[in-house]
């Protein structure tokens, strides 16, 4: 009983309060009312792809829309080709074609939500790893129509955590709030990165945890996510995502 007890207040302080103060927050937060009053055009984030010879390739997420978004980005994939004059996006949605390519502008806000930057690559780095990328994208296992799950996955993050674990050298992760990342198959799901630099234990993506040089140490519940950042310093808080321990 004592340690149902403490379980149960483990999970209302790391998990439960977080999230309920983000929910409260975004509650309040100016925001459209609707997909059709959003804002989906360029936020002006990446440089004109005419503009630079080399390949590149960013991985960008957002805020997602409705009260999901208290709780949740949206992540997808940008690329360009070594001399291509446009840059093309991709990613995982529940409506239309499933695999997206250039629905959006390459760094368009989601929800009227501007974009960051979680990783970029470029020059020969970025050349080097384009036939992965294209390799992983294609063989994306959740990407027929039907296969679309908001929660726990697959989701539009579980699509781009299969093209980082895919591609080890790209050495990124999804921000923790990315609801779906850690999304397998099965009742239970134990791997590590093919450069064994992370492990993964999880129960569905529904409780779990995660320890390695990308994901730091995170404990997952319910699709929410709390841990340390150790490679640079933060926390990670559920709904809120990451928070520097430091201004640098």
């Amino acid at each position: 009983m004592r340690l149902i007890r403490f379980l149960l207040v483990f999970v209302l302080l790391v998990f439960a309060l977080p999230a309920g103060a983000s929910l409260l927050h975004w509650q309040f937060s100016e925001r459209p009312g609707s997909w059709r009053q959003a804002d989906w055009g360029s936020s002006g984030l990446l440089p004109p792809a005419s503009e630079a010879e080399d390949a590149a390739i960013y991985i960008l997420a957002a805020r997602t829309g409705g009260l999901k978004g208290a709780l949740a980005v949206h992540s997808w994939l940008v690329t360009k080709a070594p001399d291509a004059t446009r840059y093309d996006r991709y990613e995982k949605v529940g409506w239309g074609q499933p695999v997206r390519r250039n629905s959006y502008p390459a760094d368009g806000r989601w929800y009227s939500n501007d974009p960051f930057i979680v990783a970029s690559f470029h020059g020969e780095t970025a050349a080097r790893l384009l036939p992965r990328i294209e390799a992983a994208i294609a063989a994306y296992p959740y990407r027929n129509r039907g296969d679309y799950r908001i929660w726990p996955g697959p989701n539009s993050n579980s699509f781009i955590a299969h093209v980082l674990d895919t591609v080890p050298d790209l050495q990124t992760a999804l921000p923790s709030n990315a609801v779906g990342r850690d999304f397998r198959p099965g009742l239970f799901a134990f791997d590590i990165a093919p450069d064994h630099r992370d492990l993964h234990v999880t129960l569905g993506g529904l409780a779990g945890f995660a320890i390695g040089a990308r994901y730091g140490l995170e404990l997952q519940f319910l699709g929410l996510v709390a841990g340390f950042d150790f490679a640079q310093p933060a926390i990670k808080v559920p709904g809120w995502g990451r928070l520097p321990l430091s201004a640098s």
